[in-house]
């Protein structure tokens, strides 16, 4: 499932991070890595972009940037 298709207070895990290489990395070096928990916060009134809690501090990820990310359901 992708993180982009997760609704607003779902949990899951990351399995897998695609995209171009600068898109990964900026990804990774954020510490959002395989395996790592994260939380749908809430998403804006237009559906883009998305509010998610990784390692206890928020972050926002357009849509089509989450769409890169693959993970499985808590």
């Amino acid at each position: 499932m992708l993180l982009s298709e997760l609704k607003e207070g779902q949990t899951a895990i990351i399995d897998s991070i695609g995209g171009n290489s600068a898109l990964r990395r900026r990804i990774l070096e954020m510490g959002i890595l395989k395996g790592t928990e994260i939380y749908v916060e809430k998403y804006a009134p237009l559906k883009d972009p998305l509010e998610l809690i990784v390692k206890g501090y928020h972050i926002s990820f357009r849509v089509e940037e989450a769409a890169n990310i693959t993970v499985d359901l808590k």
